[in-house]
């Protein structure tokens, strides 16, 4: 399965102003339920994280127009200022994993908030085929309204027990992507953690730059996590990026798995690697805690 922007179809700004006029019959007004529909499960049963001792469901977070965007939070159950991490979706919506990600990092005393910034529209959760929802969704979706719902979603996170001076962000897939570009946006960002993320790809008039492009402009130390396998993302555009950042002077550390492919932490799917998700995790709260998301013992 690949998220590569080289699945872009033909349409343009035009069809986007079009649809907007009309942007009420295409909003999600709730995450999806249990897993997507859009991939095969693996034969192994996910990891699931209870949610003792947290408080996590849904929230609506309003991003402008009159729309409220669905998103999954969840955080330890008392307490307040805590680290913020914003959870980057795959290309498959909010469902069960990204979900268990949040209660994952919930259990060691972080907020994690995923927003849904596919919400507009409203046949997406219902998509099974990963092509269509690059085509018809992901590749529809303006990167400047993407960053708008992450300010959003972290505006609703300060209020709502969150330390905005400890902020990271971490995504996974299409949001490893989105995850570059992010940290390349918002100053306020301490860290981020890309899972394998897309760094090459066609540009659009609402996607005008690859996350390759924006390498050398990133605002906070990013780890970038990436299998040696993967057949969507080249090494070499990895590499590429990591030189990039670091010419211009920007904290970027890579780290690629030889034996993984690509959706290595995705406990559901077939392409699930172990070791290396298992590793990637800890690297992951070992870079928050090195630049300043760490929770307070």
């Amino acid at each position: 399965m690949s998220e590569s922007t080289r699945q872009a179809d033909a349409e343009g700004p035009a069809d986007i102003r079009s649809a907007a006029l009309d942007r009420r019959r295409f909003v999600m007004t709730s995450l999806i339920s249990g897993f997507t529909l859009a991939t095969a499960r693996a034969e192994a049963e996910p990891i699931h994280t209870d949610a003792a001792g947290l408080a996590a469901g849904t929230v609506s977070i309003p991003v402008g127009g009159g729309l409220e965007m669905p998103a999954y939070f969840a955080r330890p159950a008392t307490g307040t200022n805590l680290p913020v991490v914003l959870v980057n979706e795959e290309i498959f919506g909010i469902h069960e994993y990204m979900q268990d990600i949040c209660r994952r990092l919930a259990k060691q005393r972080y907020l994690a908030v995923a927003p849904e910034i596919y919400f507009r529209n409203a046949e997406f959760p219902h998509m099974t085929d990963a092509g269509q929802i690059i085509r018809e969704v992901v590749m529809r979706t303006p990167d400047a309204q993407v960053m708008g719902d992450l300010d959003a979603t972290l505006a609703w996170a300060a209020a709502n027990h969150g330390d905005p001076g400890r902020v990271g962000v971490a995504g996974f897939c299409r949001g490893g992507r989105n995850t570059w570009l992010y940290a390349a946006h918002n100053p306020r960002l301490k860290a981020a953690v890309a899972f394998y993320g897309g760094l090459g790809g066609a540009v659009s008039d609402i996607q005008p730059k690859t996350a390759l492009d924006i390498a050398g402009e990133i605002q906070c130390p990013l780890l970038g996590l990436y299998g040696g396998q993967d057949g969507s993302i080249p090494v070499s555009d990895v590499r590429a990026a990591e030189a990039r950042a670091k010419a211009a002077g920007r904290t970027v550390e890579i780290v690629i798995y030889p034996d993984a492919g690509h959706g290595f932490h995705a406990d559901y799917r077939p392409s699930y690697n172990c070791e290396a998700a298992e590793d990637g995790w800890r690297r992951m709260l070992a870079w928050f805690g090195r630049y300043g998301v760490a929770p307070q013992s």
